[in-house]
């Protein structure tokens, strides 16, 4: 699994490649041509970060006829769903602490105050 994440995360470190994700995302299967054609970049080069993109299991290509479209797998994005929401869940939790701490401090200072005005 860790394998598999730091794959992804690592081929979207890319941005052309989030955007080609994105638009997957959004506009559904496309040709890599099609992939390539809002970019200043070759064919091949394109190509080459769908390679990327597949080698992480983000997207897959099959053949419909003399056509080879390229589809997102949508399921990765769960992985990494699941890994982000554990440290979302964790850093919550150190919030709710840290707020707990705060929040006994204010009470400390109000009390130490208020002793202090009534002496």
């Amino acid at each position: 699994m860790t394998d598999q994440l730091s794959r992804v995360f690592q081929a979207l470190a890319d941005p052309t490649r989030r955007d080609m994700v994105a638009r997957l995302a959004a506009e559904g299967d496309a040709s890599v041509g099609e992939l390539a054609a809002p970019y200043d970049v070759s064919v091949q080069a394109v190509s080459k970060h769908v390679k990327v993109l597949e080698d992480a299991g983000l997207v897959s290509r099959s053949r419909d006829a003399q056509r080879r479209p390229v589809h997102l797998e949508a399921e990765v994005f769960d992985l990494m769903t699941k890994w982000i929401e554990r440290y979302r869940q964790q850093v919550e939790e150190r919030y709710r602490r840290l707020d707990a701490v705060l929040a006994a401090t204010a009470e400390d200072t109000r009390d130490d105050r208020e002793e202090g005005a009534a002496s």
